[in-house]
């Protein structure tokens, strides 16, 4: 095309036009979020059908017991609970009578299975597969929303050279995985890690794009907040890459991975809440982290932190 002079005027005009767009939105912890570009910002997020819906891992309220714990969360409005796989065949009733009656349900199972899957050791593969299905079974008769799991941990070898086959090899795998899921009405949800903890999946988008490959209703991703400080660029963008494959997501304090809050000023999640409303997320936001504190204290501080950065967002 001839660059006129009224064609470079239109394109610079447009440049400048996505540029203030794309610093607005990116704009996420604005310390004035009554400000007119957090405002027009906010416009769409405002209309969103998303709801914060909290979650907690078995070990994040106080209590002696398992109802003790849950009588915390019930008090303190938490929806959703995240217990550990392994051994969770055998704990399917008891979780079901202890949420009997309350407004709390299963949201995702976190991990509990043995082996891992790109092993390079068949025997060990088949453990992988074998106990992830009786995971998701039982995760299925626990209305649970998925199971999560992690291909390969950095320590654990000999494991599959990081390739294109090995990557084909994994979605056959998964899509296995996720058929059986979506016969128990759940979902494998795959979660990608930072750099330090494992070598495989890194970024929501990897996570999604193999979950967009496979094309099975029985496979997701996540996004951890935690993980995502370390490889991503925008909280935003790694939720938004998740799109409708996005399924579940951990919180933690964003230096030591405790409480959030407990890092200060660090503990900002409103760039990727305002990608969860733009997503209509109604799923769960769910605590994985350590405690500095004392929990009666810390742990209500930390929802509440929560709740106002979502009205921020």
């Amino acid at each position: 095309m001839t660059l006129n002079r009224r064609n470079f005027l239109r394109t610079s005009l447009s440049s400048v036009a996505v540029a203030s767009v794309g610093s607005t939105a990116l704009a996420a912890c604005s310390s004035n979020p009554a400000s007119k570009d957090s405002a027009d910002g906010c416009k769409a997020s405002c209309e969103t059908k998303a709801e914060l819906n909290l979650s907690f891992q078995e070990g994040i309220a106080p209590g002696e017991t398992l109802n003790e714990k849950l009588d915390f969360m019930e008090k303190h409005g938490v929806v959703g609970f995240e217990p550990g796989g392994g051994g969770l065949a055998g704990r399917v009733n008891e979780i079901k009578q202890a949420l009997s009656g309350r407004n709390i349900k299963v949201s995702a199972i976190c991990a509990g299975f043995k082996g891992f899957i790109l092993s390079e050791d068949p025997a060990v593969r088949k453990e992988c597969m074998d106990t992830m299905k009786e995971i998701i079974a039982a995760a299925g008769e626990l209305g649970s929303t998925g199971v999560i799991i992690v291909p390969a941990f950095n320590q654990q070898v000999p494991v599959k050279p990081h390739t294109q086959e090995t990557r084909d090899f994994l979605c056959e795998q998964f899509n296995e995985m996720g058929t059986f899921a979506a016969q128990h009405g759940t979902t494998v949800i795959l979660e990608p890690l930072n750099r330090k903890e494992a070598f495989y999946l890194r970024q929501v988008a990897d996570a999604a794009s193999i979950c967009r490959d496979i094309n099975n209703p029985g496979v997701r991703c996540m996004g951890d907040f935690w993980h995502m400080t370390w490889e991503e660029t925008s909280d935003m963008g790694a939720f938004l890459s998740g799109g409708d494959y996005l399924q579940h997501v951990h919180v933690a304090s964003r230096k030591r991975r405790s409480m959030p809050g407990e890092d200060g000023d660090a503990d900002c999640y409103i760039n990727g809440f305002k990608g969860l409303k733009m997503l209509d997320y109604t799923k769960y936001v769910s605590f994985e982290c350590g405690c500095q504190g004392d929990r009666n204290v810390v742990v209500p501080a930390a929802l509440e932190l929560l709740r106002e950065q979502w009205k921020k967002a």
